[in-house]
């Protein structure tokens, strides 16, 4: 009994997951750059949206624009302090000091929720005629942040996600604290409200 509720435990976490952190990338070697793979080859643009860790979520960002994973880099992300600079545009001054050339970043600074995120991106994507995106956010946030953007890029734009693999707010011991199930139960939610209003 008790050794089935742990296998059936360990099962959920497992499921959960897998579920909130899908990886697209997962097949290629992502610090080695696109190849001509299907699912490998290189986006027009990167995508990394702030909240959380978002100096993790920068600095994947980074990494994979290093390795040539696209050519452009778009941040996207209001600042919860609005007497000092956007999310974004310190995640744009985190790349221009990693060397990232400024011509090669976009920033957009009005967003507030991941739903506002994938809003506010999709006039760049249009104005610089862009048609495939790597969308990069923490684990537990990008299952959530992926179905926003396929949602509001619409079919004609590919997405395809790129999770940060830990952060100062998730790692593979998430289980183990109470903020871990708040995140993951949260993420969990949202996720069944996009469901429903696609009804």
């Amino acid at each position: 009994m008790i050794l089935g509720l742990l296998i059936g435990f360990f099962v959920m976490v497992a499921g959960i997951d897998i579920y909130l952190s899908p990886d697209d990338l997962s097949a290629c070697r992502a610090a080695d750059g696109p190849t001509s793979e299907m699912n490998c080859i290189q986006a027009d643009a990167i995508i990394a949206v702030s909240g959380g860790d978002t100096d993790a979520r920068t600095d994947e960002a980074i990494g994979l624009y290093r390795a040539g994973w696209a050519e452009t880099l778009i941040f996207s992300g209001a600042a919860r302090d609005t007497t000092g600079p956007s999310n974004a545009e310190v995640m744009r001054s985190r790349a221009i000091a990693a060397g990232v050339p400024a011509g090669s970043i976009e920033v957009e600074e009005f967003s507030r929720t991941t739903r506002e995120n994938a809003q506010n991106t999709t006039s760049i994507l249009t104005r610089r005629n862009i048609q495939s995106v790597i969308v990069v956010t923490s684990e537990y946030h990008q299952r959530r942040t992926s179905l926003e953007m396929q949602r509001w890029f619409g079919e004609a734009i590919n997405v395809r996600s790129h999770p940060v693999a830990q952060d100062n707010q998730w790692d593979g011991l998430w289980w183990t604290r109470f903020s871990g199930w708040q995140l993951a139960v949260a993420e969990l939610i949202k996720i069944g409200e996009i469901y429903a209003q696609q009804r």
